[in-house]
């Protein structure tokens, strides 16, 4: 399975789409907190696809609305075509063996090892024989860069590495998409910035769909080729990160995003200017010194 050049996954039906859904929690005090309101999204396949926000924004909650571990109030989710609401539950579990989810705080069984904690998913299914599972095990590891570390126990494992077993456990079952819930939020700059190359790679190579919530725009600018901005459980603003807008963003986010993606462009020019022009500082030099010679 290979990505999906952006222009071709717009002619196609959406891989996930969402309509009109709607979340609300009742507080402790009795007051009703609306999380997403009526809001529509369509993703495509293949995409890597950035939900953003402030704090309460219902970004988290939208997030998890896609796989039902929040049941929408009211509107539909519909997940290659298929409306995850009208399932009976054996249904569900069975569709969500094609939506891998990771955590902030990895999710892992502490007192099982690398092995199991990857395994669990096609264990708890029954359908892989024992060497099956072996064989998806080791390859998921080498995928995330973690091969050796297969004896291990999370105790045993910095943060990054707690991480990349959280997504090689998520890619186990073979998912057609990768829901990822502040993956980077618990991590250092570099750690963060080598997790975020495995999850280019896992898009890029398996065609995974990707939607990742962060309040990092960094991460965006990386990692999304799309993002949604959402504000008090509405969506407010979408678009690709990489296309110029006609007209200056609507919300201070995406122009924060759009400066981000400026300065990489400008680094990047920069960068193949100073190339471009360092042979010619070596020839000058070779130059003058074959005249003093």
């Amino acid at each position: 399975m290979t990505s999906i050049p952006a222009a071709d996954s717009e002619r196609r039906p959406p891989l996930i789409r969402l309509d009109s859904v709607q979340k609300s929690f009742k507080l402790p005090d009795g007051t009703v907190f609306d999380a997403v309101r009526s809001l529509s999204l369509d993703i495509h396949e293949g995409d890597v696809f950035g939900l953003i926000g402030k704090s309460g924004a219902g970004k988290s909650t939208l997030l998890r609305l896609i796989n039902l571990l929040e049941r929408p109030d009211a509107g539909r989710v519909l997940v290659g075509g298929r409306d995850l609401t009208t399932l009976s539950r054996g249904e569900l579990r069975d569709t969500r063996q094609n939506i891998g989810m990771i955590f902030q705080q990895f999710n892992l069984i502490q007192n099982a090892s690398v092995f199991d904690n990857v395994a669990f998913p096609l264990k708890i299914h029954g359908r892989h024989t024992r060497e099956q599972i072996r064989a998806r095990v080791r390859e998921c590891l080498e995928l995330v860069g973690l091969g050796e570390k297969i004896d291990s126990y999370p105790a045993q494992l910095s943060g990054g590495q707690k991480q990349r077993v959280a997504i090689a456990r998520a890619l186990a079952p073979r998912p057609q998409v990768l829901l990822c819930d502040e993956p980077t939020s618990a991590l250092d700059s570099e750690t963060t910035r080598s997790l975020l190359e495995t999850l280019r790679d896992i898009n890029q190579k398996l065609g995974v769909t990707i939607v990742i919530v962060t309040h990092e725009l960094s991460v965006v600018e990386v990692l999304c080729r799309q993002v949604a901005i959402l504000e008090q459980g509405r969506l407010v603003e979408q678009f690709e990160v990489d296309a110029a807008p006609a007209a200056e963003r609507a919300t201070a986010l995406g122009r924060e995003i759009d400066a981000l993606v400026r300065r990489r462009e400008r680094d990047a020019r920069e960068a193949r200017e100073a190339l471009t022009a360092s042979p010619v500082v070596f020839l000058e030099s070779a130059s003058e010194e074959s005249v003093h010679a």
